[in-house]
C-alpha cells in the first residue's frame, strides 16, 4: 500500500513538472512563439527635398515622390541579427532549466537556425534618384500605426536599411512595452542581439538608430535641415546635365527584434496596422 502511494505522488511531481516547464515555453528571454494567422502591413515610402528627389518601388518604375510598397502578409516571427547582410537568427527551441532563484524551472531558449525572408521578416527594395548634385539622403521620419494601443507591436519592431554595402538599423518607438511580461529568464538585457555569424544563441552589444539620427523636414517649405546627430545614409547626383542620374537601390527590412525586451508574450497576436518611411535630401552634404 505504501509503495502505490509514494508511486502516486511521484506521478504527481512528474506532471508538476511537465506543467511548470510548458507554462514557462513561450516567455523565455524575450522570445515567444508568435500566432500563426495571416497578418497584413501596409509598407509605404515617401521622398522630398527642397530639390528633386523621387522615388519608386522598381529601378524601371514610375518615379515620384512616394510609392506603396507590397504588403507583408507572412508571419512576424521574433528574429534577431548584429548584422543585416549576415542574415537573422530565430529560436527553434527551448530546454528545461533550474532556476535557484525562483525555485522553478524554466524553458530557456537553446536551439537557433538561420530566418526566412518572407516569411519570418518582411523585405523589400526601393529606388531613389535626383537631378541634383551631391544630395546626401537621411530618413526624416518613420511613421507607424499599431493595431493596439494596450499592446504596442512598435516597441520591439525594427527597420534595416542596406544600401552600397553600409547598412543601418532603426527602432521605431523609443517606448516601452506598458505589459511586457515580468519575464525572470530575460537575459541577456535590452541592448543585446542575437550574431549573424553564429547559431548557438551568442549575443552581442547593440545600439539601434532611432529618430535623433533623423533630418527635419518642413512639408510644407520643404527645407530640410540637420541634427547634431543626422545619419546620412548614402549620396545621390543628377547626370550632370540636370537630368536625372542612375537610381540607387535601397533594401528595406522590418522584423520583430526578438531579443528586444518589450518582445514578450503579450504581443503574440499583434501586428502593425502600417509602416512609413520618409527620405529627405540635403543639398551639399556629402561623403
Amino acid at each position: 500500500m505504501e509503495s502505490k502511494y509514494l508511486w502516486r505522488r511521484l506521478m504527481v511531481a512528474l506532471f508538476a513538472v511537465a506543467a511548470a516547464l510548458l507554462s514557462m515555453a513561450a516567455a523565455t528571454f524575450a522570445w515567444y512563439i508568435y500566432n500563426a494567422a495571416a497578418r497584413t502591413t501596409r509598407v509605404e515610402l515617401a521622398a522630398g527635398s527642397s530639390v528633386s528627389l523621387q522615388i519608386a518601388n522598381a529601378y524601371d518604375g514610375l518615379y515620384g515622390s512616394s510609392t506603396v510598397m507590397e504588403e507583408f502578409t507572412g508571419r512576424l516571427v521574433p528574429v534577431s541579427t548584429d548584422r543585416i547582410a549576415g542574415g537573422f537568427q530565430r529560436v527553434t527551441g527551448f530546454q528545461g532549466e533550474w532556476n535557484p532563484q525562483s525555485g522553478q524551472y524554466r524553458s530557456v531558449a537553446s536551439h537557433f537556425a538561420p530566418s526566412i525572408p518572407e516569411v519570418n521578416y518582411y523585405k523589400t527594395s526601393l529606388y531613389l534618384r535626383t537631378n541634383s548634385d551631391n544630395l546626401g539622403i537621411y530618413l526624416s521620419d518613420i511613421g507607424y500605426q499599431d493595431d493596439s494601443i494596450q499592446d504596442p507591436v512598435s516597441t520591439a519592431i525594427r527597420v534595416g536599411i542596406l544600401v552600397r554595402g553600409q547598412e543601418y538599423i532603426f527602432e521605431i518607438n523609443q517606448a516601452h512595452n506598458p505589459n511586457a511580461d515580468d519575464n525572470g529568464a530575460r537575459e541577456p538585457e535590452g541592448g543585446y542581439v542575437l550574431r549573424s555569424d553564429r547559431t548557438d544563441g551568442s549575443t552581442v552589444a547593440f545600439a539601434p538608430l532611432n529618430c535623433g539620427n533623423f533630418c527635419n523636414y518642413d512639408r510644407q517649405s520643404g527645407a530640410v535641415s540637420l541634427k547634431p546627430d543626422s545619419r546620412e545614409l548614402f549620396t545621390l547626383s543628377g547626370n550632370g546635365s540636370g537630368g536625372y542620374g542612375t537610381p540607387v537601390q535601397v533594401d528595406i527590412y522590418l522584423w520583430l527584434e526578438g531579443c528586444d525586451e518589450d518582445c514578450t508574450l503579450n504581443l503574440q497576436s499583434h501586428t502593425m496596422e502600417n509602416i512609413a518611411l520618409s527620405f529627405a535630401g540635403f543639398a551639399g552634404k556629402g561623403v
